[in-house]
This record gives C-alpha cells, structure tokens and sequence, in this order.
C-alpha cells in the first residue's frame, strides 16, 4: 500500500490546480486519473465545440495561452493538449489509467483508497471530478420506442452519427442549443424542448460578456449571496457559444433557421412525446434573468463613469415564443433520434463514506465535507459563480489548500 498526505481523485484542470496549490505549500500529494490527462476534454467533447470563454478567462494559475488570441475561443480539443502542458509545467505527480473503486475511512483516522492498480492511504482527499460528471438522462427515457434512437452528449461528436431524419433535442442550454443548430444545418431537422435556461448575450456594450461579468464582480459573487443555494447550484449555464464571430445562439436565432420549439418535454409513451405549455413562461424567466445581469453591468458602468457606448436596443427585447402543440408523435413527425442535452449529474458509487446527500451530491460548506480529511473542487457554485468556470477552481483551490493544511497538522499532532 502506497502512502500519501493527500489524493486528489481526477486529474483536470480541478485536480491541477489543487496539486499546484498543495505543492506551493510542500504537501506531499498524488493525482489519480482514470484515464489521460483532463480525459473528459479528450473523449466527451463533440468535435467542434469550442470553450464558451474567452482566453483570457480560460487560463490556469501560472501558465497563460501565450501567443493566442485573449478574445479568441479555444477549442476543447486544444484545451486538452493545454491541461497536458500544464500538468508538466507545475510537475504534477499524476497518476493516469488509475480508476478508484473505493475510498474508506482507515483505521488510522485516514482514508484507503483502493483502484484497479492498487491501494493508497491518505489522511486527506479531495474529490476533483467535476461538475459535468455524468449525462442527465430523465427516467421517462425508457418509454421511449425502441426505433428511436437516443444519445447523450458525451457519446455525440458530429452529425453523422445520427440516422437521417429529423431529430429532437432535449434541453435549451448552451450545450442543446448549440447541438440543435448543427444538426440541423447538417440537413436533419430539428426540434427543440426547451426548459430552464439563461439567455444572454455573447458582447454586450462593445465588449465579451464575461469581461462585464468579471469586472462588476458577478462572477465573484458568494454563494450564500443568491438565497436558495440548491436553486443556485442547479442554475442553467448560458445560452452562448464560443466562434469568430461573436454570435448570438438563442432561441430566436434557432427559430430563424427553422427549427421547431416547444415547452418542456413532460411525458413519453413510445413514439408519443408530450411537451408543457410552459414555453412563454420559460422563455419570459430566462429574460428576466438576462435583464438582472445587464442591469447589474449597466449599473456598475455608471458608477466607475465609463464611457462606454449604449447597448442595441435589440439586446433587451424578449423573445415572444408560444409552442403549437403539447403532443407530438415522432414516427408520423419523421423523427428518428432524441438527443438528451438535459445537463449533468454527479455520481460517487465508489465513495464509502457518509458524505452524501438524499440526491448523491456531495454535502459541502465551500468545498469542505462534514467528513473530516475530505473535500471537493470545481462544484458549480462551490465558492463563487465562477467555482465551476476554467478561472475559478484555481481561486477555490486557493482558498482550500488552508483547510487541508490546518487537518494535516491536527491529524499529525494527534497521532503524535
């Protein structure tokens, strides 16, 4: 059994820069990988997605994208050969093609951590696996006919893979929306269900809208700020997408090209969908809190007297939708897939520690579990808006590797 003051379980940009952190201060750590290097951006990535932030707010701690483009997108391709660049730069013990199966509490007040190469024993661990861990796939999926074929992002990498035919895309964030427009530019058409989502636009007053975000401190907002923490935690991501162009993805734009919107889907029997009619409420929401972020740049513009011109008067215009049918029968409607951009969920079946909520998520105060010596990183909403985003898990490892510490040196002190 190999010995260790700390395992960090995954090895992306979370896990990278908890080991950079924990190297700052001499803790002795390993980072243990199921597969390569940030092995998410390599294999569960479609083939053109690019990072939905600038590259300017895509960095980690200590190495920039140098020579690129700040306002330009990364592709998530590329982004994988940074993380591995990055692990090499900051000498990352990582430990790749090492699945855990198992963490425990040891008898030593520790924690065993068991995979399929063999057992470590730790008195600390922290849980990076992210935030996008597995696909939502709703239970009412398995009414559906077995003629429909279905897929999950993580599965999807271009068109092809779909039959031909039309095809229904499940989920209206940035992931369904952008999904929705390239398979219908490919020649299927499109329907889209839409639920909870945040529209937003991609520049707002001349410059990207994280720039905005970042400098009137949304993305540094404090997670208790926004009240219900869950709902907070369970917020939509946006409706953007990172090209050249610095185009608009929402679902005007998406009706424009033609493809067909309807409310949430709510039920399934066979190849008989049915949809709320909830669409003209989901949509009046998202504006709503559309128009909550601009105000708050708006506002903080005022205050630092910038002279930055207004914004188009179209920016704030809401998007009028009514769906016109609540059922709708694939076969006879000429589609043939479901693709289920329904979002992520987290799964832990290899951690034995009671840690967990009645929803298998994590129970965590800022990344510190109610079990001591355990920890997460790279949550959604973890320590901040930006805790799940590219620049914020460096910060929240930051702001975590004290609290490691404080339980390395009480452990010690009490074995002593």
């Amino acid at each position: 059994m190999l010995k260790t003051d700390v395992t960090i379980i995954g090895g992306g940009q979370a896990g990278l820069v908890m080991s950079r952190s924990l190297t700052a201060r001499g803790i002795d750590h390993v980072v243990l990988e199921r597969g390569r290097i940030g092995e998410r951006w390599h294999s569960e990535r479609w083939n053109s997605l690019h990072l939905l932030t600038t590259n300017a707010h895509s960095a980690l701690p200590g190495l920039p994208h140098k020579g690129s483009d700040p306002d330009a997108f990364m592709p998530a391709g590329a982004f994988a050969s940074y993380l591995g660049l990055y692990a090499q730069e900051i000498a990352a013990p990582v430990m790749g093609g090492v699945a855990v199966t198992e963490v425990e509490r040891s008898g030593c007040g520790g924690f065993r951590i068991s995979t399929n190469v063999g057992q470590w024993q730790s008195r600390a661990v922290v849980v990076a696996t992210g935030a996008c861990d597995m696909p939502f796939r709703p239970a009412m999926a398995d009414g559906l006919a077995p003629s429909i074929f279905q897929m999950v992002p993580s599965d999807y990498r271009e068109p092809g893979q779909l039959p031909q035919g039309g095809v229904l895309v499940v989920g209206a964030s940035s992931t369904g929306v952008q999904l929705a427009e390239e398979i219908h530019a490919s020649g299927r058409p499109v329907t889209l269900a839409v639920g909870n989502h945040t529209r937003m636009p991609r520049r707002y007053r001349g410059r990207d809208i994280y720039v905005w975000m970042d400098a009137a401190g949304i993305l540094d907002d404090p997670p208790l700020q926004s009240g219900n923490l869950d709902a907070a935690r369970r917020q939509p991501s946006t409706q953007l997408i990172g090209d050249s162009h610095n185009r608009d993805l929402d679902l005007g734009v998406l009706r424009s090209q033609g493809i067909r919107l309807f409310g949430r889907l709510s039920g399934i029997d066979g190849a008989r969908v049915e949809f709320r009619g909830d669409l003209e409420r989901t949509t009046g929401a998202s504006h709503v809190r559309m128009q909550r972020t601009l105000k708050r740049i708006d506002d903080f513009i005022s205050n630092q007297g910038l002279s930055i011109p207004e914004a188009d008067s179209g920016t704030r215009v809401p998007f009028l939708a009514a769906s016109d049918s609540l059922a709708l029968d694939l076969q006879r409607g000429g589609i043939g897939s479901v693709v289920w951009a329904t979002g992520y969920i987290r799964r832990y079946p290899w951690l034995k520690v009671p840690a967990l909520d009645h929803c298998g998520e994590i129970i965590h105060h800022g990344g510190v579990a109610p079990v001591p010596g355990l920890y997460a990183l790279g949550l959604t909403f973890m320590r901040r808006r930006r805790s799940q985003f590219i620049d914020g898990c460096g910060l929240d490892a930051e702001d975590l590797t004290p609290a490691i510490e404080a339980h390395l040196n009480l452990s010690a002190r009490q074995v002593a």
